[in-house]
């Protein structure tokens, strides 16, 4: 049986200072040159994720923004995409302009992943994440709603107070064609609305990793609600210690946290090539 395993970042791989243990990264790599297929599934950029996890020596697909894109991590360039039509997009903006929320607009810009957004518009909270991003990311600074209209448009993000977020996700939770997440934040507690089309899912990447790397069966490991959908069509999901008690509920098993290296200690002693 051919196994992938994939392990979301945030509170699963990373510890809680937002790093990888020298035992995970020694492990994995170990695991790696045996022949064990590996990959992640985050919510991050191409940017932050490659940043955190360079110690990581194998050259794997990598699923970013909740699997609204793959990317390879050896060139940087989208192998899958799930983009928003014009059409959708532009509505969006419109849409959420309208409700007084002026959201971070991710799309490719001449092959370049790029945000593009409107700084007197947004919130404090949303610039303070932005400001994460100043030489990382392009930045494409807008000056009014027509200027956010993006082509290759494929995750919006709005982040402030729940009483601003709370009515755009029920004006949007139920339109068919997205998959749109409403959760706080993990490391800071702030609201976040993240916008993605309805193929975009980590479940989705997955399915394309399994079937490009020919696998029979995957392994995955998580920690939020964001990873729901990567438990429900995986052959065996493991929740952290620390994960939500929604994940836990539905997860073949509970190992040990991510500040303990649950996951490269179960893969030390349970992995399958």
């Amino acid at each position: 049986m051919k196994t992938l395993y994939i392990s979301d970042l945030d509170g699963t791989l990373l510890n809680s200072d937002i790093q990888l243990n020298k035992f995970t990264v020694d492990t994995i790599n170990g695991l790696i040159e045996k022949g064990m297929l590996f990959s992640f599934a985050t919510a991050r950029s191409y940017s932050t994720a490659g940043q955190l996890t360079a110690d990581i020596t194998a050259h794997f697909p990598l699923i970013l923004f909740n699997g609204a894109v793959v990317v390879d991590n050896v060139t940087g360039q989208p192998v899958l995409t799930n983009f928003f039509t014009n059409q959708q997009a532009w509505q969006l903006v419109d849409t959420l302009i309208d409700m007084g929320l002026w959201p971070l607009v991710y799309h490719y810009d001449n092959s370049v992943e790029s945000m593009a957004y409107v700084r007197e518009k947004s919130t404090p909270q949303l610039l303070d994440f932005i400001h994460i991003y100043e030489g990382k990311l392009r930045h494409n600074l807008c000056r009014d709603r027509q200027d956010l209209k993006k082509t290759d448009t494929y995750y919006l993000l709005c982040i402030g107070d729940k009483d601003q977020l709370y009515p755009a996700w029920c004006r949007l939770k139920d339109i068919p064609w997205l998959n749109t997440i409403f959760h706080a934040d993990l490391y800071t507690g702030r609201q976040w609305l993240e916008i993605m089309p309805v193929t975009a899912s980590k479940a989705n990447a997955i399915m394309m990793l399994k079937e490009k790397l020919g696998c029979d069966r995957v392994v995955c490991f998580g920690d939020g609600k964001n990873d729901i959908s990567m438990f429900e069509m995986c052959d065996e999901k493991y929740a952290v210690a620390n994960a939500v008690d929604e994940l836990k509920a539905i997860a073949t098993a509970v190992i040990g946290s991510n500040n303990e290296d649950g996951v490269a200690r179960w893969l030390a002693e349970n992995r399958q090539y």
